[in-house]
């Protein structure tokens, strides 16, 4: 070290510097962080480490979801700074979604130090253990020593590698910083060696469903390679709205009586999250076949514990005993694409609707390559159950389901890249500090396609909608707004336009894709109660072409 007594604001500005230099040595490219006085060191730290990009957002709240979408973009965890007090407080979203959907975060708080709690100091709570159980991993810094320098480093790699765990998700960092709190860094800690990471990926051998009829249900943490892998063993394979290349349409499919007698499967495989749909959860729990989890992919999400038994790993085309009926796979193939074939007659119609712009949304995504983000409520579900097989990467908040952060999220999986978010006007309306920084200095491409419906419409297909007096209904459910979305988007500086036929959403979307920055396409819905009996018609129509001759 270059002094022998260091000041305590060097010792706060060397250990936060070592920090991040630690993290870069192991993988770090993003930092996410809010403007504040006591988190002086961690930012200047992270301004001045090689191999950075610092996003700067207004918004806690925002920031949170934006390094979300950073993490889920990168596959790789998104440090976020904050300093002390509410600041903190508004990241529990985040931490909470990260949590549920195993995304890596590494959350940093600055925080007073012991003598200033208790005492009626400003921006002061208690932010020990604020994200409970949450975290993967907490460490709490009362003032930084620097005869525990040593220790600095190795602290950094434990909770980079906690994130990183059987289980990812977020890690908390809580440290306190006394003033001043601005010093130059002295020379950092020597290096340690970072711990390899091992991941075991037995291969399942166990198991035996030679010429069984195999249904494969997946949701989040499930790769396309692993989805190919399953599709070459001739398992029938329904995702999620965040699943590549797993069978469309199965939702309606699932909605034929006929069809279902048909289908019942001898073994149900569950791999990673689970799908939004309703109507397969209530077909799984009347078959009450067999059903087996590969823990391969990570946490097997069973909140109707039909899982028997569990396996470590993942399928591979080469394991015979894996090697399923090929009539099963057949029979659900050959309705899917009678669905496909009739979905894409529709898709010349100039009429908007809810079901036919998500299959717009997700046709331009696979077709330019750009990452899709969707919105929770209708929005994934829409993509889950009437759109094609996705391509391109995508994502949804799908671990607490929210609607929050929904777009601070997309921006960003779309900050130094390109992405498609598809929302509901809530979502929008809920999250539109986002807006404020926008794709910040990492720039980018990104088009924000609004379903909007004035409210709530995935509570029109619920029974509050038949149950509740209307007016009532509107105003604790639906709870439309009246503020023009093209308005809003234009009045934080992005190019905005409305559409009101399928041609000009596919236009505005190529133009937008075609361009740089952040543009807001609003698709002007039909009500509610028309989107309900839309659906209702498209369901009848399904079951009508998939039923027995």
């Amino acid at each position: 070290m270059s002094r022998s007594v260091p000041s305590a604001s060097e010792a706060q500005a060397t250990f936060a510097a070592t920090l991040f230099d630690q993290w870069a040595r192991r993988g770090l490219r993003d930092v996410v962080l809010s403007p504040g006085s006591r988190s002086t060191p961690l930012a200047l730290a992270a301004a001045t480490c090689d191999g950075l990009t610092v996003h700067v957002r207004l918004d806690e709240r925002s920031a949170g979801f934006f390094a979300l979408g950073r993490a889920l973009a990168t596959t790789q965890p998104v440090v976020v700074v904050v300093t002390s007090g509410t600041a903190a407080a508004e990241l529990h979203a985040c931490v909470a979604e990260a949590d549920l959907a195993f995304v890596p975060l590494i959350i940093v708080t600055a925080d007073r130090p012991p003598e200033l709690h208790g005492v009626g100091a400003p921006q002061t709570i208690d932010q020990r253990h604020l994200y409970g159980d949450m975290v993967r991993r907490f460490d709490d810094v009362f003032a930084v020593d620097f005869h525990e320098s040593p220790t600095w480093r190795v602290r950094a790699n434990e909770l980079w590698d906690a994130s990183l765990g059987v289980r990812p998700g977020p890690v908390h960092l809580n440290s306190a910083f006394v003033e001043p709190l601005l010093a130059d860094a002295l020379e950092l800690p020597a290096l340690v060696e970072s711990p390899e990471r091992i991941v075991d990926m037995v291969v399942v051998t166990a198991l035996d469903l030679r010429d069984l009829a195999v249904l494969c249900v997946i949701g989040r943490g499930v790769s396309s390679d692993t989805v190919a892998e399953c599709r070459a063993l001739n398992w029938v394979i329904l995702g999620d709205a965040t699943a590549l290349g797993t069978l469309p349409y199965f939702d309606p499919l699932l909605r034929s009586p006929d069809f279902v007698s048909r289908v019942r499967p001898d073994v149900v495989v569950r791999l990673g999250g689970l799908p939004a749909s309703k109507v397969l959860s209530e077909q799984l729990r009347a078959w009450s076949v067999r059903t087996v989890a590969l823990e391969g992919a990570g946490f097997v999400a069973d909140p109707d514990r039909l899982v028997s038994e569990f396996f470590v790993g993942l399928p591979t085309r080469d394991a015979a005993s894996l090697k399923a009926s090929e009539t099963y796979m057949t029979t659900w193939r050959n309705a899917s694409n009678e669905v496909g074939r009739w979905l894409e007659s529709l898709d010349a119609a100039s009429e908007l609707s809810e079901p036919a712009v998500a299959r717009v949304v997700v046709t331009a995504s696979n077709d330019s390559g750009a990452a899709l983000v969707v919105g929770s409520s209708m929005p994934v579900r829409d993509v889950e159950w009437w759109a094609p097989a996705r391509t391109s990467a995508t994502f949804a908040n799908r671990g607490v389901n929210g609607i929050d952060g929904v777009v601070s999220t997309i921006l960003g999986v779309a900050s130094g890249s390109k992405a498609l978010g598809f929302v509901g006007d809530l979502t929008m309306l809920h999250d539109v500090s986002g807006l404020v920084d926008g794709l910040g200095a990492a720039g980018g491409t990104c088009v924000l396609v609004v379903a909007d419906n004035r409210g709530g419409g995935i509570f029109s297909f619920l029974p509050q909608a038949t149950r509740v007096e209307p007016t009532r209904f509107e105003q604790l459910f639906a709870t439309p707004r009246d503020h023009d979305l093209e308005v809003v988007a234009d009045a934080f500086g992005y190019e905005a336009v409305s559409v009101a036929t399928l041609d000009e959403l596919r236009r505005a979307i190529d133009k937008g894709l075609a361009g740089e920055g952040l543009s807001v396409v609003v698709a002007k819905m039909p009500s509610r109660e028309d989107n309900v009996r839309l659906h209702d018609a498209w369901n009848d129509e399904v079951a009508r072409r998939v039923g027995c001759p």
